[in-house]
């Protein structure tokens, strides 16, 4: 349990160092807005690629993993549509309290994960972004297009923006190279490692320092849905699902542990870029992060 406390513990800190850049306005007010585009269209997709096409699956139950994590989250993402009206919320806010009830923090997912059960952990883990990863940023960018946060784009440029995230984009190219049997040759893996390595800290002082302390009071329909759902709900309905489809132990950890992660740090990028509500974002996030020091030991402890 003490390795999930030690792998969110430094991801808090950067955020928290992210605030005292904001606080400072170092080195310029002008400067985090193109370091958020360089994370969102460089960094971000690197990462995902360098996890995707060396991952190896073949000890991996696959189709019901899949089965487990998908419908989770399809599941609850369908709960919050339906319960949209009595959220009583703005479009760009919904869209920041659906992105913090499905999306999880792949860094803290494969970190946990390779700490629990080794590389049988790890290799689960890369699985499980390899599936959810392309469904979870689908999902996303549809909220922000129905919630209409992208403006009055036709249906054709909604679709073109799905197409075009940088996101999904690294997924399937990761996943392509894998198929292909391709992977990452010569230099070119050691050259996209570094570039995703540089996504996770820059991501997270890039949240810490558009973070307002004052929004972490902010206390509504909305956060209490989004922390309730991806800290206690999700985890509840993934841990039945594997007990039904009986998955082996490691599976059903890393599962559970995915489930129950807080929400990722690209989420305040999305919000950012496709018109979210970015100060909530950043207040789930490092709210979400505090919590789940707490609910993620809970979680593990229980099934193990």
């Amino acid at each position: 349990m003490e390795s999930i406390s030690g792998a969110l513990g430094p991801l808090f800190l950067l955020i928290l160092l992210g605030v005292v850049i904001g606080y400072l306005r170092w080195p310029s007010t002008t400067f985090w807005p193109h370091m958020e585009r360089l994370i969102y269209f460089v960094l971000f997709p690197a990462m995902l690629v360098g996890t995707l096409a060396t991952a190896d699956v073949s000890q991996v139950p696959v189709g019901r993993l899949a089965l487990v994590l998908l419908v989770a989250m399809g599941f609850f993402g369908l709960v919050l549509w339906y319960f949209r009206a009595w959220l009583r919320l703005s479009p760009a806010a919904f869209t920041s309290v659906f992105q913090g009830a499905v999306r999880f923090n792949t860094y803290v997912g494969v970190a946990g994960a390779a700490a629990l059960h080794g590389s049988a952990g790890a290799t689960t883990a890369a699985v499980a972004v390899a599936l959810m990863v392309p469904v979870v940023n689908v999902m996303c960018v549809a909220s922000f297009v129905a919630a209409g946060t992208l403006g009055s784009s036709s249906l054709g440029k909604s679709a073109l923006a799905l197409a075009k995230n940088p996101l999904i984009l690294g997924c399937l190219v990761g996943i392509g190279l894998n198929l292909s049997g391709v992977g990452l040759p010569g230099w070119s893996q050691d050259t996209v490692e570094l570039l995703g390595r540089a996504a996770l800290p820059l991501g997270l002082v890039a949240v810490g320092v558009a973070l307002r302390p004052a929004a972490l009071l902010r206390f509504d329909r909305g956060v209490v849905a989004t922390n309730a759902i991806k800290l206690l709900l999700m985890p509840t309905l993934v841990l039945l699902l594997a007990w039904l489809l009986g998955l082996d132990s490691v599976s059903r950890d890393v599962a559970l542990l995915f489930a129950a992660l807080p929400t990722a740090t690209s989420a305040y990028i999305l919000a950012r870029q496709l018109g979210g509500d970015a100060e909530l974002m950043a207040a789930i996030i490092t709210g979400q992060t505090l919590m789940a020091m707490v609910t993620l030991p809970f979680w593990l402890k229980l099934v193990g």
